[in-house]
């Protein structure tokens, strides 16, 4: 099978740190070249690889079978768009926008292109958690489900390791609402309906309602104390609770790896014409999910502030 030319746009942390190295060292795929908003990282990056830094996205575009994206999410949707129309197969980050119609709009290039897409959600490919969510999965009928991701992402001074003006608005219904998201969709199956209520600071808490009929909560903040983070993912039914153990080290694994796995998928998906179960289509069902609870909690702030205004003025 010949190996399937991947361009990289994007040269940030992540594409330094895990795109870039994965996609040169992939068995199926090669790193076709680099594309950057900055020329000189796109350079760098590139040399470090023996592979071409492209001045023109179009360039690299049409040097690739496939295009990775290592961007925030609404830069990645317009130029993923054209990706797809120029006929190039996608493999996308999560979320796929921070918009619902430009979720929407991507997944219908993807559709009308017939192109191939996998959405990288890190938990859905990293080995050990894939395969524990695939067994809960077959064990089913469960109950309810929860998913808590209390992160400590800033030091001290305000900097986080993954920095980002995106996820700095956004906060951690974007930036881990997707992982959230993606396990509990896994086992309990499509989201229907989301209730969402702020908490401090970004704290976000959702109440979910399922296909099957489960229900499942989750817990989301970038900005938990220090020693209060960490993360809890529960399934309850009729086998009891189901959490896995060492959620830290089982579940995520070695991020490379996971994208060692997203690449594989979207091989396989582009060579068999057959959709991955994380497709564009999934990922833009996820930003519409996010969407309507950030709404959610946009209108319960408003009506607090409005609340303060007229008790001061009273």
């Amino acid at each position: 099978m010949t190996r399937f030319r991947v361009g990289l746009i994007g040269t940030g942390p992540w594409a330094t740190a895990t795109h870039a190295p994965v996609l040169a060292a992939h068995p199926d795929a090669e790193l076709a070249g680099v594309w950057g908003r900055r020329p000189e990282a796109a350079a760098e990056l590139a040399a470090a690889h023996a592979t071409t830094a492209y001045e023109d996205v179009d360039a690299l575009i049409a040097a690739s079978d496939a295009v990775a994206f290592a961007v925030p999410p609404d830069v990645q949707a317009p130029l993923a768009a054209r990706a797809a129309r120029a006929g190039r197969h996608l493999l996308l980050d999560k979320p796929v926008a921070t918009d619902a119609a430009a979720a929407h709009a991507l997944a219908g290039e993807v559709e009308r292109a017939g192109v191939a897409s996998v959405v990288f959600f890190t938990l859905r490919f990293a080995p050990p958690m894939a395969d524990w969510l695939a067994a809960r999965a077959q064990e089913g009928p469960w109950f309810t489900g929860r998913a808590d991701w209390y992160s400590s992402f800033y030091a001290a001074d305000g900097t986080g390791a993954f920095d980002s003006p995106w996820r700095a608005s956004k906060g951690g219904l974007w930036d881990v609402g997707p992982h959230a998201l993606s396990v509990l969709t896994a086992v309990l199956g499509e989201i229907t309906s989301v209730t969402a209520a702020p908490g401090p600071a970004d704290t976000v808490h959702l109440v979910l309602r399922h296909a099957g009929g489960a229900s499942s909560t989750a817990t989301l903040t970038l900005c938990a104390p220090e020693r209060a983070s960490g993360v809890t993912l529960e399934f309850r039914g009729e086998r009891g609770t189901a959490s896995p153990e060492a959620f830290g080290e089982t579940g995520w694994g070695d991020s490379g790896v996971a994208f060692q796995s997203a690449v594989s998928a979207l091989v396989t998906a582009a060579h068999a014409g057959r959709p991955h179960a994380c497709d564009v289509r999934f990922g833009a069902h996820v930003t519409e999910i996010l969407a309507a609870a950030e709404n959610q909690v946009s209108a319960l702030d408003g009506a607090t502030q409005g609340g303060r205004t007229r008790t001061q003025a009273s």
